[in-house]
């Protein structure tokens, strides 16, 4: 029998004071946009919190956290013995080489080095893969010069976790999320997965998967238990050590978590621990000598300084023994945990301006976002946003103050919308699947409008080109 939810315990009964606790998560607070945690000890959850509008039966999108979930279905078909890592990639792909020959260094890679990020190239394929213009990844992987013999050096490759979800896919049949579901979801207990693919149908292993924050602490106490579960072999001992230790040296500054060496799909951190992450602070960190696992999720720009807080507030903060319940403590714990929450941004509901513009449609030029035009209906609590998009309308709810629940386009977002001058309405969207917010500031001159906007994390640019409107 599937136990659904992980078993709850009080802190101290875990060996952790709640006092320490709550400064733990004081000081995370003190860097922005902090999504959830859950931490686990000794299989038991001693805490659990989520900022509003993020919440504990959402799914959050992992980034490279991916990547380890796509180490271990390679795991889980090396236990079938349907590979090894010391095949070579090309014995998968043989009418996928280039047909000039395959580059000397491409043909001595093996799968070991796809999982542990030496597969000799000089730089991240991932763009090169997406830049191909008839979406065969694979070919165009194959295609590239590899730089370094395979072995000899670490670069971290998104390109090289695609290929090992196409080496399961190639192996199976089945897409690498089919593939997991019997073998590792079913078995945790994680529900509702999802994963994006490529172009060619392949899972893109590298990055894409979605679950629930209490899914990632279920595969991070399943590495932490060395592959066990309920009394059930999942995963392999032999695997589980192999694919957390340092396979690869990976830079030699003490004081990062980024330079502890690489494991396969697998980053060694301090404090003899090892983690998956995912760009913007998705972290399953699990800690052996302490018996814990942390996930958390968020939108972050600087991960080592949520790392840096973990290993100076959490990890002094586990004692080797139960301690004496603090009901007390406990209860200033469980208060700050249940208020969590990201606030909307702050401003006027209504201005003069508000009641001459509601009801008004202004077209927009030609932009990236596709907006045709726009209007608004401007209310006490709140306003709804119309787009035209495209020859198709939506109409977005924002409340004043206060996050309103919706979808945008196929993705649920929570939106706030506020006045912050007599001219200006700035338009908040929260997509609470994903670390990402877009702002869009909406400045009224007359019957001329000017559309500025950004987005709070991205891999490049985060502010939109400038967008011109007129009054219809």
């Amino acid at each position: 029998m599937i136990i659904k939810q992980l078993p709850r315990c009080t802190p101290e009964a875990q060996g952790i004071s709640s006092a320490a606790l709550l400064a733990f998560i004081e000081a995370l607070e003190r860097i922005p946009e902090m999504h959830s945690l859950m931490l686990l000890r000794h299989g038991c959850v001693a805490a659990e919190g989520w900022w509003s509008p993020y919440g504990p039966t959402r799914p959050h999108m992992l980034f490279s956290l991916s990547k380890s979930f796509t180490s271990t279905a390679v795991g889980l078909a090396v236990a079938e013995g349907r590979l090894s890592v010391e095949d070579l990639l090309l014995t998968f792909f043989p009418d996928e080489a280039p047909p000039e020959g395959p580059d000397a260094n491409l043909a001595k890679m093996r799968i070991r080095h796809l999982l542990s990020m030496s597969t000799g190239h000089d730089k991240d394929t991932t763009e090169q893969l997406r830049a191909n213009p008839d979406g065969d990844w694979i070919k165009a992987f194959l295609a590239l010069p590899v730089e370094h013999a395979p072995g000899t050096h670490f670069v971290y490759n998104s390109g090289a976790s695609y290929m090992l979800s196409a080496v399961v896919q190639k192996l199976t049949g089945m897409k690498l999320m089919d593939y997991l579901k019997p073998r590792l979801f079913d078995p945790l207990g994680i529900e509702n997965a999802a994963w994006e693919t490529s172009p060619q149908g392949i899972n893109f292993g590298g990055w894409g998967l979605s679950v629930k924050t209490e899914d990632i602490a279920r595969f991070g106490q399943l590495y932490l238990q060395k592959g066990m579960w309920q009394g059930q072999r999942i995963l392999s001992e032999a695997w589980v050590r192999e694919a957390t230790s340092k396979q690869v040296m990976n830079g030699k500054k003490p004081n990062s978590d980024w330079e502890q060496g690489y494991g396969y799909q697998f980053w060694r951190c301090r404090h003899s621990a090892y983690r998956a992450d995912g760009a913007f602070g998705q972290f399953c960190v699990v800690l052996p000598a302490q018996g814990a696992v942390l996930a958390i999720t968020s939108a972050v720009d600087d991960m080592q300084a949520v790392l840096n807080v973990v290993w100076q507030h959490l990890l002094p903060a586990m004692g080797p023994a139960p301690l004496p319940e603090n009901t007390a403590a406990q209860a200033r714990l469980a208060d700050k945990l249940s208020g969590l929450a990201l606030k909307p941004p702050q401003g006027q509901a209504l201005t003069p301006l508000a009641a001459a513009i509601s009801g008004k449609t202004f077209l927009l030029e030609p932009n990236a976002m596709k907006v045709e035009a726009v209007s608004f209906d401007f209310g006490a609590n709140g306003c709804a946003v119309k787009l035209r998009t495209q020859g198709s309308e939506q109409v977005i709810s924002a409340g004043c103050g206060a996050w309103i629940e919706g979808v945008m386009g196929d993705r649920p977002v929570a939106a706030s919308g506020v006045w912050t001058a007599a001219d200006t309405f700035v338009l908040t969207l929260r997509y609470y699947e994903t670390p990402v917010y877009d702002t869009h500031t909406f400045q009224f001159d007359g019957d001329r409008l000017l559309l500025k906007g950004g987005v709070n994390v991205a891999f490049g640019p985060k502010d939109y080109p400038p967008v011109q409107g007129r009054l219809a």
